[in-house]
């Protein structure tokens, strides 16, 4: 953002330097530069976010979610704010908050641009899908489907979120969903090699060892190394030979 003409020597030189530092990742020079500059000009939200965002860097949510809800007190359009604060929030476990963070980012973004940016849309989806990953850390798979799926409508490009909706499908016992989660993965990336391991591990849980064993063999032409899908793959070579294959 612009800052204000009416800032004196002192005061535009103390932007500058914190700036700098900011842009640089010098976390301690930044916050003190920015520092001095609060002490006679508190009304600058820009100056709130990066600080917000440097405390943040530094591992204090609590300072970076004050700095970062100041900035949105003095612009309550602020995308970007709004999105740090919403991360902060996922951070600390306060994950409907933070739902309703990014929600409003988006809400500004696409008031001021028609459309979601590339870049906001990707910041959107992962912190989206952070919220997915918490919920099934803690077993609450309906809620981590649902986070999955809307992370995955912002960006339906991001394998690796497609692969955690396909995991938690066939954990809640919706193993044919699932599959159709990794298959379409592998049709995009065929080298995707843990979505070929999970579709292994669907394909199995299906009483179809044959099929599962096809697709850990591939990974395993590339990566011998791996004893799980090693192991995986005895399992299946004895239920096949038993006769465990089915449709």
């Amino acid at each position: 953002m612009a800052q204000p003409v009416q800032m004196n020597t002192t005061e535009r030189d103390a932007y500058s330097r914190g700036r700098r530092h900011f842009e640089r990742g010098e976390i301690d020079p930044a916050l003190e530069a920015f520092a001095a500059l609060l002490r006679t000009r508190e009304n600058f939200a820009d100056i709130h976010y990066m600080v917000g965002v440097l405390f943040d860097q530094k591992g204090d949510l609590d300072a970076a979610a004050e700095s970062l809800r100041k900035a949105i007190r003095l612009n309550p359009q602020y995308a970007e704010a709004l999105l740090a604060l919403a991360m902060v929030y996922e951070r600390n476990g306060d994950f409907d908050r933070s739902r309703e963070l990014a929600e409003r980012a988006a809400e500004v973004s696409r008031a001021e641009n028609g459309q979601l940016d590339v870049t906001t849309r990707g910041k959107l989806a992962n912190l989206q899908a952070a919220v997915g990953d918490a919920y099934a850390e803690v077993g609450d798979r309906r809620e981590a489907i649902d986070a999955y799926r809307k992370a995955l409508d912002r960006c339906p490009e991001f394998h690796d979120i497609r692969q955690r909706l396909g995991v938690v499908l066939r954990e809640a016992g919706l193993p044919h969903q699932a599959s159709r989660e990794f298959k379409r993965v592998l049709r995009t990336n065929p080298t995707y090699e843990d979505a070929r391991v999970q579709l292994g591990l669907t394909y199995y849980t299906l009483g179809r060892p044959a099929e599962a064993l096809g697709e850990w063999e591939v990974v395993l032409r590339d990566r011998p190394e791996r004893k799980d899908v090693k192991m995986y793959a005895r399992l299946a070579r004895g239920d096949s030979s038993a006769g465990g294959a089915s449709g």
